[in-house]
């Protein structure tokens, strides 16, 4: 489990209520792996905290079985941590629908301070 200790069913989100509006159930809170050898360091200055992020499951990922790829705006920008990806790609090796957002962005030396992100399942997934 990631040091920060907030993985699986932590909270509820969502929007304004309003027929239609879906709520989410954020599972994992992580630091953006790899943010450095991907797009993320020319994007950075382009992101804002609350932008969706993409997240596409890598189970032929040579370095990683568990992979999770994140993207911003189509751009791979990085992977959800090793150390935090076992049960997000288990979820999504079954079917379970997953989607990012931005929550936190640093400018800092240490690549693993510079991107927060969150990771939401539709509250309604069985």
């Amino acid at each position: 489990m990631h040091r920060a200790g907030v993985l699986l069913a932590i909270g509820l989100m969502s929007g304004p209520v309003a027929a239609g509006t879906e709520s989410y159930i954020i599972i994992q809170t992580s630091p953006l792996a790899g943010f450095q050898y991907h797009a993320g360091r020319a994007l950075f200055p382009l992101m804002s905290v609350g932008d969706k992020l993409t997240l596409i499951r890598e189970a032929d990922n040579p370095h990683d079985p568990k992979a999770v790829r994140v993207e911003w705006r189509g751009a791979m920008i990085g992977y959800a941590p090793r150390v935090d990806n076992a049960d997000l790609a288990r979820m999504m090796d079954h079917g379970v629908p997953a989607e990012g957002r931005i929550v936190h962005l640093q400018k800092a030396r240490d690549p693993w301070k510079r991107v927060l992100i969150e990771v939401l399942v539709p509250e309604s997934t069985p």
